[in-house]
């Protein structure tokens, strides 16, 4: 991975009149034999791409079965590029390659995730390069995805209709019209993607479609289950499963729920309103200022949710998102696993490489400004719990829901581990256990300043979090750390 993003550097920009920025790619492939072949965008032709480059102009005469294929962008889907070219995912195919490995998406949300789909689909095993790799990738080829992201308002697919289908919800909806989706959400949208005043629906409409959320039929515009949820104002009177429900559990035992059923795009906000009204913020007077704090973690449970109406699988009929608040912890319920090839292991790290399940969802909550630019706002429920003092998030499965659970107070990290192992520790232990809880990395000298212990005392807890498989040790010597463990 390391080796192509270098390759990736030396990619040739496309000489273009227009001012369009051309990716910066690179493609690597490793042989059976253990050596490499390389090839950047652009090498040895203007605009070629690197997998063409490298498949059919330096190998095209060579077997390639048993080699892997390294791509730092998403390799082009069949029919992203004008006849009679071939798609660089369909070159993939028939090179008989049945390992490859992604930097990034491509960021056009009507070329997203449909070259990935597409090798899936037949049978080739797609990995994606780690988080920190993406970040670098990203950042060199900021120049192409902002432009990318601008045209896709209007970007104009040429050539036959794709192959890869993400979800059903790509189909059009046939019991439902233009007239079952909420004018003012619409407005919003077109507001932020600057197309012209609230009234000028017709470019509206034609960002929409190119956006492939409506099609253009004999008899008018029709909505996309996407654009149903996205957009309409009763989404549930087509899709059940659609919406979120929220309950509160108050400390006496009693419940108080809410269903929020209206356009996807309203639903983070409402919710945050519904849930600011039922808990106020509380005083905290443990310094010597009286400060308000908010009764819930509100900047990770709004990523939090966000991330659970826009990446769960919408295919998984019956089953809703859901939210749980009680005194200790929120609990946010989302149907389905990880989209492949991202694991639970990843994502219980939280360094999860970046893949939209829903890339048109995705791309409409990014444009509102509701979505991190990329992932599952990994950072944002990585960093932000250290703020507030609170212990890291964890996620779980439990058939058919990803479960992500926020904690409100440190002593909710001793809720998360498993009773027989909170049963060994002896209370100095557990209180270390609760600092430990909301940090990522510690030395042994900062555990005993934070708990106010002497340093041997400090080493016989560590050592007994390292045995119960809780902190991992890394690094040696004076530069020792021990690492927190995703329970």
């Amino acid at each position: 991975m390391e080796q192509v993003i270098e390759v990736m550097r030396t990619a040739v920009p496309e000489r273009r009149s227009d001012g369009k920025a051309s990716p910066l790619v690179g493609a690597l492939l490793w042989k059976p034999d253990g050596s490499t072949q390389t090839a950047a965008r652009g090498e040895l032709r203007d605009g070629d791409h690197a997998e063409f480059t490298l498949l059919e102009r330096k190998n095209h005469d060579r077997k390639l079965d048993g080699c892997i294929l390294f791509a730092t962008l998403e390799p082009c889907a069949p029919g992203s590029r004008k006849p009679p070219k071939v798609s660089c995912a369909e070159r993939i195919v028939s090179a008989r390659i049945k390992d490859v490995w992604v930097g990034i998406e491509d960021p056009d949300p009507t070329v997203d995730r449909q070259g990935i789909q597409h090798l899936q689909d037949r049978g080739v095993t797609v990995h994606l390069f780690d988080a920190d790799l993406q970040k670098i990738v990203r950042a060199e080829n900021a120049g192409f995805i902002s432009q990318a992201l601008e045209r896709a308002k209007f970007a104009r697919r040429e050539g036959p209709a794709k192959a890869a289908t993400l979800s059903s919800f790509e189909d059009v909806v046939e019991s439902a019209d233009m007239t079952d989706l909420r004018k003012s959400v619409l407005l919003s949208y077109a507001k932020k993607l600057g197309l012209g005043a609230p009234s000028a629906r017709g470019p509206l409409l034609r960002s929409l479609a190119l956006q492939g959320l409506i099609v253009k039929t004999q008899t008018g515009y029709k909505p996309t289950g996407f654009a149903i949820l996205l957009f309409g104002d009763q989404p549930r009177d087509v899709f059940p499963q659609a919406g979120l429900i929220a309950t509160i559990r108050y400390p006496d035992g009693s419940e108080e729920n809410r269903s929020f059923d209206g356009p996807l795009l309203e639903i983070p906000g409402y919710v945050e309103d519904w849930l600011k009204r039922r808990l106020p913020s509380t005083i905290d007077r443990r310094g010597m200022e009286r400060r308000e704090r908010p009764a819930l973690p509100f900047e990770m449970l709004r990523e939090a949710i966000i991330n659970a109406l826009v990446h769960r699988d919408y295919d998984v009929a019956g089953a809703k998102c859901q939210v749980l608040v009680t005194p200790s912890e929120v609990v946010l319920r989302s149907p389905g696993r990880p989209p492949v090839p991202v694991t639970l292991e990843q994502m219980q790290t939280f360094n999860a490489p970046t893949l939209s399940r829903n890339p048109r969802l995705h791309y409409v909550f990014r444009r509102m400004g509701l979505a991190e630019e990329a992932g599952f706002g990994m950072t944002t429920l990585r960093n932000a719990p250290a703020a507030h003092g609170l212990p890291k998030p964890r996620y779980s499965f439990q058939n058919p829901y990803l479960v992500l659970t926020i904690y409100r107070d440190s002593e909710a990290a001793l809720g998360g581990l498993k009773p027989g192992v909170l049963k060994s520790l002896s209370r100095g232990e557990r209180s270390g256990w609760k600092w430990l809880a909301t940090r990522q990395t510690t030395a042994s000298g900062e555990y005993a300043r934070a708990l106010h212990v002497p340093n041997r005392t400090a080493l016989n807890h560590i050592k007994r979090f390292t045995q119960l498989r809780l902190l991992r040790k890394v690094g040696s010597g004076p530069a020792t750390r021990y690492e927190v463990i995703d329970r």
